[in-house]
């Protein structure tokens, strides 16, 4: 599956003053980890200047403002590690809409 995820990111500018602003990791989860909902996390990984990078984000962190759901693959595996080493192209399975997950339990289907 390939999310974004919307981070709020704290910076201080040359003044002093705390600015807050979003930033978006776009890329695909290869594992969902955690029993319940409180300490559940996904790692996402995506190619950057020809580099792979990996973050780790709790989903219900109020660092995590929403995770949104781009495209949906057909896999066989709960984790996907095998795409750090492969080349691998996943196939997309035909998706009606796209979800939208907020940090705040609130589930929502765009069309």
């Amino acid at each position: 599956m390939v999310v974004r995820v919307h981070q709020k990111i704290k910076e201080t500018t040359s003044k002093g003053e705390e600015r807050e602003r979003i930033q978006i990791f776009e890329g695909t989860v290869i594992a969902v980890k955690g029993k319940d909902a409180t300490s559940r996390t996904i790692t996402v990984r995506k190619i950057a200047s020809g580099v792979g990078v990996e973050r780790i984000f709790p989903v219900m962190s109020p660092v995590v403002a929403k995770i949104e759901s781009v495209k949906q693959y057909a896999v066989s595996r709960a984790k996907l590690y095998y795409l750090r080493t492969h080349k691998k192209k996943l196939v997309e399975r035909s998706a009606k809409g796209t979800e939208t997950v907020d940090t705040k339990k609130k589930v929502s289907k765009k069309k």
